[in-house]
């Protein structure tokens, strides 16, 4: 939901070269009539019908859908408020994109339902039979043996591992995983696909699309636990993201 329409196209942009589809309205009563399936709302305070505020308090009144405030308001007092009327999380404008997906990721993270054993032990995530990946203490390991990787080698893991099968773009995996202000040559990402494929033989596959970027894929068919969910962003609405994801 957002009001001011060079905003709402920039960031709608930048959502849909991650992968979401997103539908925007400008308005709270908009939002709030709005009843296609969504999975996340990003929502600007300062609408011109109503408080951004009063649309918190009612979307969370209706379920239990993670909203991510986006406004230009920075007073701790309006920050504090929106998270204690539900709000997941709060970005102050300005704003770059890659900070806004990078949000939306964490908070269906917190949402996406992990296995009972899994929740109740607080153990790593599984990637079909032979790998997992606890992401609190940074190891990987295969068959129940740690496996070694360097830095950059277990952040491309993590990354590519959020959303299995999905594909990811070169530019989507520099910044998420070199970050955005990386200025070196893009075959160092070559060089840690190749040493995660022969690592995780067997366990993975690591497919490159020519011209595109690399789409990871659990061996055997077996699913993994990255994001999925909707973003109801700069509007209202619904949109896949970038596997599966859907955003507004």
């Amino acid at each position: 939901m957002e009001d001011d329409e060079p905003v709402a196209e920039s960031l709608r942009r930048g959502l849909l070269r991650y992968g979401f589809e997103v539908a925007w309205v400008s308005t709270g009563a908009a939002a709030l009539s709005h009843d296609a399936p969504y999975d996340v709302v990003l929502l600007d305070l300062g609408l011109p019908d109503t408080d951004g505020l009063d649309v918190c308090k009612a979307l969370r009144e209706r379920g239990d859908v993670p909203i991510i405030v986006i406004s230009a308001r920075s007073d701790e007092t309006d920050r504090v408020v929106g998270l204690e009327l539900g709000a997941d999380d709060y970005v102050s404008k300005p704003f770059g994109v890659r900070e806004v997906i990078a949000r939306i990721r964490a908070v269906m993270r917190r949402m996406q339902p992990r296995t009972a054993t899994a929740a109740e032990a607080g153990g790593p995530d599984r990637y079909g039979d032979r790998l997992t990946i606890d992401r609190k203490a940074a190891r990987v390991r295969l068959d129940g043996a740690e496996v070694g990787l360097a830095p950059k080698e277990y952040d491309l893991l993590a990354f590519l591992t959020e959303e299995p099968g999905a594909l990811m773009s070169r530019e989507q995996i520099m910044e998420a995983v070199w970050d955005a202000n990386w200025f070196g040559p893009t075959k160092t990402l070559d060089v840690h696909v190749a040493a995660l494929r022969r690592k995780l033989a067997g366990a993975i596959t690591i497919e490159a699309v020519r011209g595109v970027g690399f789409r990871l894929e659990i061996a055997g068919g077996g699913e993994g636990s990255g994001d999925s969910g909707a973003a109801e962003g700069s509007g209202a609405g619904r949109a896949k993201g970038d596997g599966g994801s859907d955003a507004s």
